[in-house]
């Protein structure tokens, strides 16, 4: 069987969760020869000694929750983000699944409150969410050093003296570093990927209002925080598992091995798992190439730029961002497959995909800055193309960087089947 169909031995995200059956037929990946990306579990109903320790009975509407057949998404992605999925089939009748389930996240209620999410939850101990906001003002700092080498191509009269060299320069030495940081971040996040059996939700046993006086005992769906046992909901422990915080479970770590933190793994784990991992290479791509692009802004430094020749200045200049910007393309292409089923199935419906495929334009206008500059010193015409690629790759990024920290504050998507 391909290797993207199947899970290896021991890498079950779910296996041993009891109330989640593994649906073989829904174990995919876009390449054959690398780990699945995703997979689907269909939640089986708590047996009865499950029953008797849930909390109290109570008394649920039939307009608070809808009657649903319920799937656990489990999806790479998702995982290395702390968010755990459900697939929902609303129409499937009560008597069928005997499961409640919250509204799909994809409503516009559900869409508002995310949106005011983003302005009120401040999650620093999150590392998905540090690295959204890293790319999120990063994408800001490159659009404002974009205003600076563009805006006096379009109108003379906003130019200062030495606009391009002071703004431009400075802007993007802190625009590369910001970059650098969130791609470290990135890594150690795919680095750190909870590999345990992590549910994410409780199953609670409720009375919900059937036909007449009625009431039936149904099994609701509803988000728990205190049930997740990814890293991102632990405020005490950076990338790592509280012992004091998991008093209700058992303890659990990032990785089969015991270590609940790891800077790198071991070259064994990287040659039988992580260079399998697509989200793993994607976020290596990145560092690499934030890391080589990152000389390009240290070069651009005022003092340094204007005392180089024009030959140092392609070598050490314009070619870290051509060979950083193509990284940069690679790394939005890969995050952009992960979330396909197949290599050259789009797959819209997931917000991951369009966080990947913002940033594949991006990488695109820095490779176009980076491949136009060496002809900008003797052609306004191309000086202008250069100058405006980094304007709109700048707004990509930030697009996809904004997507990317509405998904980090939402850990319990639902979607609709």
């Amino acid at each position: 069987m391909p290797r993207s169909s199947q899970f290896r031995s021991g890498r079950d995200p779910l296996g041993d969760h009891p109330h989640l059956r593994l649906k073989k037929s829904h174990v995919k990946g876009p390449f054959s020869f690398l780990n699945p990306t995703s997979a689907r579990y269909e939640a089986s109903q708590p047996d009865a000694k499950v029953a008797e320790e849930a909390p109290p009975a109570k008394i649920a509407s039939a307009s608070a929750t809808k009657p649903a057949h319920v799937d656990r998404l489990w999806r790479s992605r998702d995982n290395r983000k702390g968010r755990h999925a459900l697939r929902v089939d609303y129409g499937v009748s009560p008597e069928e699944t005997g499961y409640t389930a919250p509204v799909p996240t994809t409503s516009f209620k559900a869409v508002a409150q995310g949106t005011l999410r983003m302005f009120t939850s401040f999650p620093y101990w999150d590392v998905s969410w540090l690295v959204a906001m890293s790319f999120t003002v990063g994408s800001v700092i490159w659009i404002i050093n974009a205003f600076f080498a563009w805006l006096p191509l379009v109108d003379p009269q906003t130019e200062f003296s030495n606009e391009s060299l002071l703004g431009g320069g400075i802007t993007a030495f802190i625009g590369a570093t910001v970059f650098e940081i969130g791609s470290v971040l990135l890594l150690l996040e795919a680095v750190n990927a909870n590999q345990t059996s992590c549910f994410g939700w409780a199953l609670e046993t409720v009375l919900q209002k059937a036909e007449g006086d009625a009431y039936k005992h149904m099994t609701e769906v509803k988000p728990s925080i205190d049930a997740c046992q990814h890293h991102h909901s632990n405020r005490k422990s950076f990338l790592g598992v509280d012992h004091q915080a998991r008093s209700q479970a058992e303890y659990v770590t990032t990785s089969p091995d015991g270590r609940s933190f790891r800077w790198m793994p071991s070259m064994t784990e990287l040659r039988t798992h992580y260079f399998h991992e697509l989200g793993f290479l994607a976020s290596l791509v990145q560092f690499l190439a934030a890391t080589i692009f990152w000389i390009a802004g240290f070069t651009g430094l005022p003092g340094i730029l204007n005392n180089m020749s024009l030959g140092l200045t392609d070598g050490v200049y314009w070619v870290p961002q051509i060979v950083g910007g193509l990284g940069f393309v690679l790394s939005g292409l890969l995050f952009t497959l992960e979330t396909q089923s197949k290599w050259w199935k789009p797959a819209p419906h997931v917000l991951g995909w369009h966080i990947g495929a913002w940033n594949f334009i991006g990488g695109i206008g820095f490779t176009l800055c980076g491949a136009l500059g060496p002809g900008s010193s003797s052609s306004s015409g191309v000086m202008y193309q250069t100058s405006l690629a980094t304007f709109w790759g700048s707004w990509a990024f930030m697009i996809g960087s904004t997507l990317q920290w509405y998904e980090s504050l939402e850990k319990h998507p639902v979607e609709k089947q």
